[in-house]
C-alpha cells in the first residue's frame, strides 16, 4: 500500500507558489521497535508556514529543508505500534508533516480525546489556542484586574486572534477587533461579542479606532504588521503593553515596511515583546487542559475553514495570506 506527502523542493521568491512543493508516492512504512504507524485524518496550514519554507536559518525555528516533509501540525489515529505507550486505536496529535501516514517515536506526539471534535482540536487546544493562551496570560499578563481596560487585536478574525479577544472578554476588558472584511467585523461583534470591529480597509480607519478608543489603548495583540499598526501603535497608553505575535502583512515583501518609531516607546514607557511558541512547547499539556476547560465550559467560540484532500495544501495555504480564509484553516484527508 502506498500514501502521499508534500515535500518542500524550492524556496519562494516572495509570494508561496505551488511548484514549491511536490507531492510524492512512496510505501507505507512498518514500524520498528519503539515506532508507532499514525494515519492521518486533519492537517493544518498555519501563517508560521511562511517562514518554515524560507532560507532564514536564524529564524526561531530551523526552516524545513528542501527535500524533506513539509512541517504542519496534525491529527491522526495509530494504526499500527510496536511502542507500549501508544497502543492502536490511540487518537494523538503532533507536528507531524503535510502527510497521509507519520512513522513516531513517541517524540512530541501527545494522545488526545476522541471525543472532541477535530476542528476543536485544531482551532482551540492546538497552535493557535496555546499561542493565544501565551499571549494573554504570560506576555500581556491580563487578569480580572485589568477589567474595563482596553486591547486592540489585530487579524481578530483569525484562529488566534478571535481566541485572544474572547480570553481577554471573559477577564472583562473592551475589545477591539481589527479585520479585513465586514463579514468578519460582524462575525466579531455578533458572535464573539467583541466592543468593535474595525475593517483596516475601510478608507476612515483612523477615524473609526480613534472614536472606539476614546481613553487610549492599554494593550496591543499584534498578528499582522501593515497598515493598522502605526495607527494603534500612536494611541496606547502610558504603560501599556505589547505582544508581537506576527507580522503576516510583511512576510510576502521584498524589503518589510518600517515600524513605528520608538520615540514612543521612550515617552509611553511601552513593553513589546515578540513571542512564538517552540520556547514553549513543553507547557503544550498545562495549556491544552486549560483551554479543554475553556471549551468545555462554552467560554470559546471557534470556526473552521476545511479544505480537502492533502493536494489541497499546496494552493490553500495562501487563503491565509490573502485573507480569503474564515477560520482557521484545515485540510481533511
Amino acid at each position: 500500500m502506498t500514501y502521499r506527502k508534500i515535500k518542500l523542493i524550492a524556496r519562494p521568491e516572495q509570494k508561496i507558489t505551488e511548484d514549491i512543493f511536490e507531492i510524492t508516492t512512496q510505501d507505507i512504512p512498518q514500524p520498528k521497535d519503539g515506532d508507532f504507524l499514525i494515519k492521518m485524518t486533519h492537517l493544518s496550514l498555519d501563517p508560521a508556514m511562511r517562514g518554515w519554507v524560507s532560507a532564514d536559518e536564524e529564524s526561531y525555528i530551523p526552516p524545513v529543508a528542501l527535500g524533506d516533509t513539509m512541517r504542519a501540525s496534525g491529527i491522526g489515529e495509530v494504526v499500527d505500534s510496536k511502542n507500549d505507550n501508544f497502543s492502536v486505536g490511540t487518537r494523538v496529535m503532533g507536528l507531524l508533516g503535510l502527510t497521509e501516514y507519520a512513522l513516531s517515536d513517541g517524540n512530541g506526539v501527545n494522545p488526545i480525546p476522541k471525543e472532541v471534535p477535530a476542528d476543536a482540536i485544531l482551532s482551540v487546544i492546538a497552535l493557535p489556542g496555546i499561542t493565544s493562551y501565551h499571549g494573554v496570560f504570560e506576555v500581556l499578563k491580563l487578569s480580572a484586574e485589568d477589567a474595563g481596560k482596553t486591547i486592540v487585536i489585530t487579524a481578530g478574525a483569525g484562529s488566534v486572534g478571535s481566541l485572544v479577544g474572547q480570553m481577554a472578554k471573559n477577564l472583562g476588558l473592551k475589545v477591539i477587533g481589527i479585520a479585513g472584511s465586514t463579514e468578519k467585523c460582524q462575525w466579531l461583534t455578533d458572535e464573539l461579542n467583541f466592543d468593535y470591529a474595525i475593517n483596516y480597509k475601510a478608507a476612515d480607519f483612523v477615524e473609526q479606532l480613534t472614536n472606539a478608543v476614546p481613553d487610549g489603548i492599554d494593550f496591543f495583540f499584534e498578528n499582522t504588521g501593515g497598515t493598522a499598526q502605526a495607527p494603534i501603535f500612536e494611541r496606547m497608553n502610558a504603560h501599556g503593553r505589547i505582544a508581537v505575535c506576527g507580522l503576516i502583512a510583511e512576510y510576502d515583501k521584498e524589503v518589510p515596511d518600517l515600524g513605528p518609531s520608538w520615540l514612543n516607546i521612550i515617552k509611553k514607557r511601552l513593553s513589546i515583546q515578540g513571542f512564538t511558541m517552540p520556547d514553549h512547547f513543553h507547557r503544550i499539556p498545562e495549556y491544552g487542559q486549560a483551554l479543554g476547560t475553556m471549551l468545555g465550559k462554552g467560554e470559546l467560540k471557534y470556526r473552521a475553514h476545511t479544505i480537502e484532500g492533502i493536494e489541497s495544501a499546496t494552493t490553500g495555504i495562501n487563503l491565509l495570506f490573502e485573507g480569503k480564509n474564515n477560520g482557521k484553516l484545515i485540510v481533511k484527508l
